[in-house]
């Protein structure tokens, strides 16, 4: 586990709501990994990020999938692309679970 973080230090994660548009390949990716475009709403737009979630996920299983995703962290280079989120996944050694809403909701809708 973890050290405790206060309220204040969890109020500062922006985690919101978005479906995901896009799914392509990444092979320059170091471990098998898609690339993804996620709708976050009007407020904050379209967001790209890469997941290593091909072990449960096709392509096709993730066009229109809700799921949720820190969207307030700095843009990260992975190999020749620019990830500007953190889709949030249950992980188990290599394989990972996307977390997602119950229902359908609007994208953008902030996780508190």
């Amino acid at each position: 586990m973890k050290e405790t973080i206060t309220w204040a230090d969890f109020s500062k994660i922006d985690i919101r709501v978005g479906t995901i548009i896009d799914a392509l390949d990444f092979p320059e990716a170091r471990n098998p990994s898609y690339k993804l475009h996620i709708d976050f709403g009007t407020e904050i737009g379209v967001r790209k990020t890469s997941a290593q979630i091909t072990q449960k996920y096709t392509k096709e299983d993730l066009i229109g999938l809700q799921v949720t995703a820190v969207v307030n962290f700095p843009k990260k280079q992975i190999a020749n692309f620019m990830s500007e989120c953190l889709i949030l996944g249950a992980v188990e050694n290599s394989s990972v679970v996307l977390l997602q809403p119950q229902m359908k909701v609007a994208n953008g809708l902030k996780i508190s």
